[in-house]
């Protein structure tokens, strides 16, 4: 048997890959775009150069935990030393 690659000739003879083809995109596009969104703002990856400083210093302040019933990140002290 001889394997074709994909074409839209093949797919006009074989209608029901299409959704296949649809649903593997969708799904590569999607990993590809959360491995983007967890390397660019998960506050756990540092891009700095060493040389600019602690590239953490910009979450000092800022609340990035989802949801605390019992802790305010506003009014909490950080308890990272101070350099």
């Amino acid at each position: 048997m001889v394997m074709q690659g994909m074409t839209w000739a093949s797919l006009k003879k074989h209608r029901a890959l299409i959704p296949l083809y649809v649903c593997i995109a969708a799904g590569g596009i999607g990993a590809i775009g959360y491995t983007l969104r967890l390397a660019l703002r998960n506050p756990d990856v540092a891009w700095a150069n060493k040389a600019e400083g602690s590239s953490n210093e910009q979450y000092r302040t800022k609340q990035y935990k989802f949801y605390s019933p019992n802790v305010d990140y506003d009014k909490l002290e950080s308890p990272a030393p101070k350099y």
